[in-house]
């Protein structure tokens, strides 16, 4: 057999058919009697293994050292490229995208700028394809399905604040349509291009600061606790799922189609004004001791605010015609807006407010 190693894969077996001990390709040389180098041969060459148990041991003379060495020549200038090739498929059995870096690395091209991106996007590629995203069952599909709602940019995050926290000054509220799917579906505009489209990276991340600012709330009055992190984030998590449950079930009832990460984007960005109402009762307790005067006063703006953006999505959300035997359309949208009152409420902290 010829080849490399990771070339030809391994063989069939060390013996062959059991009557010698010749191994397969690419393997190590070792013979106990032999030279003073165990190892000896080169990856991609036939090699064969031996073992002596009766003969001793022997020095080796001049002429044998000799003859060692002009087989050791003769085999590397027999096929120079085997080291080559077996560098080569040596790296591709890792990671095709590793070969890309050592060619970058290899014609000094490592320093540019657009080499390295391209380099990010293949070993991104490659790690939805070949990597963990499919040894993790369910994982892929659920970093495809999440991609959208992270497809925003600084325009759009600002657009989008200033549309929750400000929802009475906008009049357009209607998602762009792309084009129909087979099934009957619509196809929406990514948020880049669409303001008016759900995502999830601003419920995130308003979620982040909000535990944040509970915890700095906690950490003025001295009551500070590691607990006091995960106490506030299960409390936070577990009411947004009860409120998408209860949501969902409404959907259902009135016969209304509706995706369950569109919901939980929905409900989070109320998150955004408990980091609001949160910031104001630390700034003004800090300053003029009113904290909890001015969490409350920012309360009745923020959550007015966010139960009008609610009511407003939920209107465009909710088709025109609904089921005939299920709840009437205008007392669900009036429902859903007005449980921001009640979950904002709920998920405040505002014990230690000054």
């Amino acid at each position: 057999m010829s080849g490399g190693f990771y070339e030809g894969g391994y063989s069939t077996g060390y013996g062959g058919d059991g009557s010698n001990t010749t191994g397969g390709s690419g393997g190590y040389n070792y013979n106990a009697g032999g030279s003073s180098d165990a190892f000896s041969g080169s990856m991609g060459s036939t090699s064969n293994m031996s073992y002596s148990q009766t003969q001793p041991m022997q020095r080796p003379n001049a002429s044998s050292q000799q003859q060692q060495q002009q087989q050791q020549t003769s085999s590397s200038t027999g096929n120079p490229n085997s080291m080559d090739n077996a560098m080569n498929n040596a790296m591709n059995f890792w990671n095709p995208a590793m070969a890309t870096m050592a060619t970058a690395a290899a014609t000094g091209k490592m320093g540019d700028s657009q080499t390295m991106m391209n380099m990010a996007e293949t070993v991104g590629q490659e790690f939805l394809k070949q990597g963990w995203a499919k040894a993790v069952p369910g994982l892929e599909r659920s970093m495809i399905g999440l991609r959208p709602y992270f497809a925003v940019d600084n325009s759009y995050v600002k657009r989008k604040m200033t549309k929750v926290l400000f929802p009475f000054m906008f009049r357009e509220w209607a998602r762009e349509e792309i084009e129909p799917n087979p099934d009957g579906s619509m196809t929406y505009a990514l948020p880049q291009q669409d303001e008016n489209a759900p995502d999830l990276y601003i419920p995130s991340m308003s979620l982040l600061t909000y535990v944040l600012l509970c915890a700095l709330c906690y950490g003025n009055a001295g009551k500070f606790d590691p607990e006091v992190l995960p106490d506030v984030t299960s409390k936070c998590v577990v009411t947004q799922i009860l409120e998408v449950i209860a949501i969902r079930i409404g959907f259902y009832l009135m016969d209304a189609p509706v995706a369950i990460l569109d919901l939980f984007s929905y409900t989070g960005y109320k998150y955004l004004g408990l980091s609001v109402n949160m910031l104001s009762g630390l700034s003004m307790g800090h300053l003029l001791g009113y904290g909890h005067r001015s969490y409350y006063f920012t309360y009745l703006w923020t959550a007015t605010a966010v139960s009008y953006f609610i009511l407003k999505v939920m209107a465009n959300c909710i088709p025109r015609r609904t089921s005939a035997v299920g709840p009437k359309r205008q007392f669900m949208v009036l429902g859903f807006a007005g449980s921001q009152f009640a979950t904002c409420w709920f998920v405040s902290q505002t014990k230690f407010l000054e």
